[in-house]
């Protein structure tokens, strides 16, 4: 696999039919955001939903950017966290754009990680029957996830991303170099999603992070900005042959039910960002597949083996504080969004890059993973 030798603006289309759109990827976007988005305005102003950290980091920039253009901009900055993806700020963000008179033809831009994006999209999503929306992701977890795709949403006291909608984006820009403010422990929990994409499918992609991933981490613009660009294309693929998740979409939640079911037990806490919990959640399901017989063991070993080589959590033993028992864990599964008929759709893997959906796992052996990795008797 080759990277460029500069970071040029590279570009990689969602194909969707009439909703298709493209994500940008390179340095300089947010400085230059104004170019991309001015096709998009019927009228020169748009309204920002961001939060109070990466306000205080990149919002003057993009505006200035906007400016440049020509486009006018109204901002809100939220709380930052993952507390803010529920009911009181998403209400708050809704009356806002209201209050702003944003109209059908309008552009409402999420400017931030993966809770903007997601809140943020969802108030697009229902303010005046649907506005159209930019993504502007300040994460490496959003450049490479939730950014793409169309899922938006909120959290409910009953499980993580229960309410929300699908409603693409008009236009992705994944600027690179904003991820060199992020600090060493949010970009690690971004690369939880990376290294997924490599697990569900393309080995050869997993292979390329082993040898590159850690002076990835180190400031790397070049393999960042590979490292991204393939895990949108992959997802891009995936989205266009199954937007609304009704089969192959589901493998992007390789990891996810083992995920959220971990987040709700610690409270939706920075106890366990997202993508640590992914990253875990991975590692158990790769497990989970081995002890079914349906991959190598040594594939769960090479995975904790290369997020330890990272300096990520590899186990739920690397959880900081009291969890749940596995038990009450694999109850908590029972609250995803994968539940079909009662039964919890596993994503599984017959080795590194061959994920499947899986719909009736042995939850008796999901138990004993879990067991084993609690230490429980």
């Amino acid at each position: 696999m080759n990277t460029a030798s500069q970071t040029n603006i590279e570009t990689v289309e969602v194909a969707l039919g009439e909703r298709s759109y493209e994500i940008k990827i390179g340095e300089g976007l947010l400085a230059d955001a104004g170019t991309y988005i001015a096709p998009l305005l019927r009228r020169k102003k748009v309204a920002i939903l961001t939060d109070e950290t990466v306000a205080k980091l990149h919002l003057a920039t993009l505006q200035d950017g906007l400016a440049a253009a020509g486009i006018e901009s109204d901002a809100l900055a939220l709380p930052a966290g993952e507390a803010t993806k529920a009911w009181p700020q998403f209400s708050r963000a809704v009356e806002w754009l209201l209050e702003s008179k944003v109209e059908r033809n309008d552009v409402v831009i999420a400017l931030g990680g993966g809770v903007i994006g997601d809140l943020a999209g969802f108030a697009a999503a229902v303010v005046r029957r649907g506005v159209r929306f930019v993504q502007i992701p300040t994460s490496l977890l959003a450049q490479v996830d939730s950014s793409v795709g169309g899922k938006t949403g909120i959290n409910a006291p009953q499980g993580k991303n229960l309410i929300g909608a699908f409603h693409q984006p008009s236009l992705v820009l994944a600027d690179i170099g904003i991820l060199a403010t992020l600090p060493e422990r949010d970009f690690l929990s971004g690369y939880g999603e990376v290294v997924k994409y490599g697990l569900l499918g393309d080995a050869a992609f997993f292979e390329w992070l082993e040898e590159h991933a850690p002076s990835m981490a180190k400031g790397d613009v070049v393999a960042r900005a590979y490292a991204v660009k393939r895990s949108c294309e992959m997802k891009a693929d995936i989205v266009a042959r199954d937007e609304t998740e009704q089969g192959d979409r589901a493998l992007l939640n390789l990891g996810h039910t083992f995920c959220h079911a971990l987040e709700a037990a610690t409270g939706y806490s920075d106890r366990l960002l997202h993508g640590e919990g992914v990253a875990i959640g991975c590692a158990l399901a790769l497990e989970t597949s081995a002890r079914l017989g349906l991959c190598s063991q040594e594939d769960p070993s090479r995975l904790r083996a290369h997020l330890k080589d990272m300096g990520m959590k590899a186990d739920i033993s690397d959880i900081p504080g009291d969890l749940p028992n596995a038990k009450a864990l694999l109850d908590l599964m029972g609250q995803d969004k994968k539940v079909v008929d009662g039964k919890i759709k596993f994503i599984l893997t017959r080795g590194i890059g061959d994920a499947f959906v899986s719909p009736d796992t042995d939850t008796d052996v999901v138990l004993a993973v879990l067991k084993d990795a609690l230490g429980e008797r």
